[in-house]
């Protein structure tokens, strides 16, 4: 099945804006893109790479006020974080699934912040088992029957939730490290990590084939969300990327397999977690991602909000169309 192509909106930030949201929801639906995808968090505080603005708007609103001006483009999350309630979660992507009548992709992380945890008195919770647990009963719920659930963290009896799912969404984990691999074959359909380098990328995509390998499984889904420049030069894409931001973040990632150097010093040393140049150059990284295997891409355009729609064009019209023979030369989405 072709490598499908989605968007990460502008639902945060600077340029957040109703009017933009529309107008590109409506231009990736037009031009065949496969998906429109969001963030979440509770109490934003944006990462030093992408500014100090605040502005947040909630993931689900967004996706369902885009839903109500596009008529089949699909919708997903990059990640939902755990600090929701799982039958508040599950009645809100239920919800979504009935009222919007088209696909829709679940990404669940367990957030990079501690503060968005503190603040809802979550601060000791060991995410990733709450997560799991979470997953246990959004799918009891949506298979459609009563269920109950006894944990010191959750604590329920007869409960249903009406509609369910006639076919549950895929769920994707989130997140690089080696642990989050072996949660998602475990527990997942698909991995969906966001920026990443492609020599980090490479071996986490073979560990999960290898526990798949283990467990009899078919390979699971990979997809990733590469932040995403495109220039006339490769130094125009360059002049719109906080580099130094950009930098610095890679060598706070703990589990990215790091350069000969030992430091992330360059642009070139962030290859795959960042795709930047000229339409071939981008297409050539979109070519390395699924020569490795990526089933999905989502286009992280979060430093070209400002040009959004001639940027979105310009993927459409210029990088997907170089993208090799593993890849559509139109995108299409997936019924």
């Amino acid at each position: 099945m072709a490598t499908r192509f989605g968007l990460l909106l502008p639902h945060f930030g600077t340029e957040a804006s109703q009017d933009l949201l529309i107008e590109g929801a409506q231009l990736a639906e037009r031009l065949g893109l496969d998906s429109l995808w969001v963030r979440d968090h509770l109490v934003f505080h944006p990462h030093g790479m992408e500014g100090t603005d605040r502005t947040f708007i909630e993931p689900f609103v967004t996706l369902a006020f885009l839903a109500g001006v596009t008529t089949s483009i699909g919708l997903g999350t990059a990640t939902v974080i755990p600090f929701r309630h799982p039958i508040n979660l599950a009645y809100s992507v239920a919800s979504l699934g009935w009222i919007t009548r088209r696909r829709l992709d679940l990404g669940i992380g367990s957030g990079t912040f501690d503060h968005e945890f503190d603040v809802i008195g979550m601060g000791d919770a060991d995410r990733p088992a709450l997560m799991i647990e979470q997953l246990e009963i959004m799918r009891g719920l949506w298979a459609g029957g009563t269920i109950e659930h006894h944990s010191p963290t959750y604590d329920f009896a007869d409960v249903d939730l009406k509609p369910g799912f006639t076919s549950p969404p895929p769920i994707w984990w989130g997140g690089g490290t080696p642990a989050s691999t072996r949660l998602a074959v475990d527990f997942c359909d698909g991995w969906l990590p966001g920026r990443i380098t492609f020599p980090t990328y490479e071996k986490r995509v073979h560990q999960i084939r290898e526990r798949c390998e283990e467990q009899g499984r078919a390979m699971i889904k990979v997809g990733a969300v590469p932040i995403t420049s495109i220039g006339s030069t490769s130094e125009a894409a360059l002049a719109n990327l906080n580099q130094a931001g950009l930098i610095k973040n890679a060598n706070n990632q703990r589990f990215w397999l790091k350069p000969e150097s030992g430091e992330f010093q360059t642009m070139a040393d962030l290859d795959g977690s960042v795709l930047f140049g000229t339409p071939a150059e981008v297409a050539r990284g979109v070519d390395r991602y699924l020569e490795i295997g990526a089933d999905l891409l989502i286009f992280d355009f979060r430093f070209r909000f400002v040009d959004w729609l001639e940027q979105i064009e310009t993927l459409v019209s210029e990088v997907l169309p170089r993208v090799g023979a593993t890849a559509p030369s139109v995108p299409r989405r997936m019924a």
